[in-house]
């Protein structure tokens, strides 16, 4: 059986922690800012960790 190819856009999307739980960006900041407030954009800017009900998916898809 050949080996497993990882999904090289969810490479680029998700960094591994020091502690093993994968890190990744937040949604709905791409564009738009003029109807988001100072606030939740600013949220937007921080990077978050990947939910428990979706981290064996995500690992499935880079490999790990």
């Amino acid at each position: 059986m050949p080996k497993a190819k990882t999904n090289r856009g969810a490479m680029k999307r998700l960094k591994t922690t020091s502690s093993g739980k994968l890190k990744r960006k937040k949604a709905y900041a791409g564009h738009m800012f003029t109807s988001k407030s100072t606030k939740r954009k600013r949220g937007l800017r921080q990077s978050t960790l990947v939910s428990k009900a979706d981290d064996k998916r995500m690992r499935d898809l880079i490999g790990k």
